[in-house]
C-alpha cells in the first residue's frame, strides 16, 4: 500500500548554511534506507508557502490568488511516497524521517480510485 508523508513545520536550513550538509546527509541517508526496504517512491521538497499560487474556478470564473489558499499556522514543507507493507511500517518510517524531530509528519494512505488515469512518469 502506498502512503504519503507530509512534512509540515521543519526547519529546513538552504545551502551556504553551516547546518545544510548535515541536514543533507540526514535526509539522504534516511531516503537510503527507504530504498533498502523497497518503499522509496518518491519525495519533494516545496519552497516556502510565500511561493504558493492558488487556482479556484467559481462559476465559470478563474481566481488566482498568490499566496496559499489554507489559513493555517502549519506549513506544508514537502512529502514522500512510500510503498510499505502496511501502516506500522509506513508509522516507522515516518518516525525514522530527520524532519520529524522538528516537524510534524502526517501519514496518509493514498486513495486507490477505479479507472484514476494518474501515473509516474520519469524524464525532463
Amino acid at each position: 500500500m502506498q502512503y504519503m508523508l507530509l512534512i509540515f513545520d521543519c526547519d529546513r536550513p538552504e545551502p551556504g548554511d553551516p547546518r545544510f550538509p548535515e541536514a543533507l546527509a540526514r535526509v539522504n541517508a534516511f531516503a537510503d534506507e527507504c530504498r533498502r526496504r523497497g518503499a522509496f517512491v518518491a519525495a519533494h521538497p516545496l519552497q516556502g508557502e510565500h511561493t504558493a499560487t492558488t487556482v479556484a474556478v467559481r462559476d465559470g470564473k478563474t481566481l488566482i490568488t498568490d499566496g496559499p489558499f489554507l489559513e493555517t499556522h502549519e506549513h506544508l514543507g514537502g512529502a514522500y511516497v512510500l510503498d510499505c507493507r502496511d501502516l506500522d511500517e509506513a508509522l516507522e518510517l515516518a518516525a525514522l524521517c530527520p524532519m520529524a524531530t522538528q516537524g510534524t509528519i502526517e501519514v496518509r494512505p493514498l486513495a486507490g480510485v477505479p479507472g484514476l488515469n494518474h501515473r509516474t512518469t520519469t524524464g525532463a
